[in-house]
C-alpha cells in the first residue's frame, strides 16, 4: 500500500500537466494593428502583417480636417464609419500573402496591408 500512494501522487501530477497543454492546432493570435487618422492621413499608412493569422485594425480618426470619416476595404466589402476620437476595431480573418488597400469613403486618402 505505501508503494502505491507515491505511484498514484505521481498520476495525478503527470496528468495534470497533460491537460495543462496546449491544443493541438490551437488558434493563432491575433495582429492587432493601432492606426491613427490625422491630418497627413492614415498613420502608418503601410503595415506589414504575417499571413495566416487574424487581424485585427484598430483605427482613431484624431482630426476633422480630412475626408477620412470612414474606412473602406473593397476587396473585403467593409465600410466602417469611423467616429471622432474614438477606437474602432475592423475585424480581418487571417490573410493569404499579398497586399490589401483601404481607403476613406472619397478614395482620396489611402493605406496598404502588406500580408507576408
Amino acid at each position: 500500500m505505501k508503494a502505491f500512494f507515491p505511484l498514484l501522487l505521481l498520476s495525478l501530477f503527470v496528468s495534470g500537466h497533460a491537460l495543462a497543454a496546449p491544443a493541438v492546432g490551437a488558434a493563432k493570435p491575433e495582429q492587432r494593428i493601432t492606426i491613427k487618422v490625422t491630418s497627413k492621413g492614415f498613420e502608418p499608412s503601410t503595415i506589414r502583417l504575417k499571413a495566416g493569422r487574424p487581424i485585427v485594425l484598430v483605427v482613431t480618426r484624431m482630426t476633422d480636417k480630412t475626408c477620412v470619416t470612414e474606412l473602406v476595404i473593397k476587396d473585403r466589402k467593409i465600410r466602417q464609419a469611423l467616429p471622432l476620437k474614438r477606437a474602432v476595431e475592423i475585424r480581418l480573418g487571417p490573410e493569404k500573402a499579398g497586399k490589401l488597400r483601404f481607403a476613406c469613403g472619397m478614395d482620396m486618402v489611402s493605406g496598404t496591408l502588406v500580408v507576408e
